[in-house]
């Protein structure tokens, strides 16, 4: 791929930035380094390696939806500055 100014304009205005000649003459080297690694890559060979969206096998460990116990009401209001006997009592923050 080569990056020319024209295409350098389309990054800029898909970003919404504004370069000035020197970041553009930078962000060119910087991409030129990134494109000529990713076509390194290319070079691996890669047969026999399935494809994988996620590095671990387990991405969606799901687990049934059981009810269990909950904490002591008393202990968790222990340390509350305000309380009902309930429920924290905190300063209203919307009107």
């Amino acid at each position: 791929m080569i990056i020319d100014g024209k295409l350098l304009e389309y990054l800029e205005n898909l970003s919404c930035l504004t370069l000035s000649d020197g970041e553009k003459e930078r962000l060119s080297a910087d991409l030129g380094e990134i494109l000529s690694f990713m076509e390194r890559l290319g070079e691996l060979d890669a047969a026999g390696v399935p494809e994988r969206s996620h590095p671990f096998d387990d991405v969606n460990a799901f687990r049934e939806d059981e009810a269990g116990g909950s904490f002591d009401r008393s202990l968790i209001l222990r340390n509350a500055p305000e309380k009902n006997g309930e429920a924290f009592i905190a300063p209203k923050t919307v009107e």
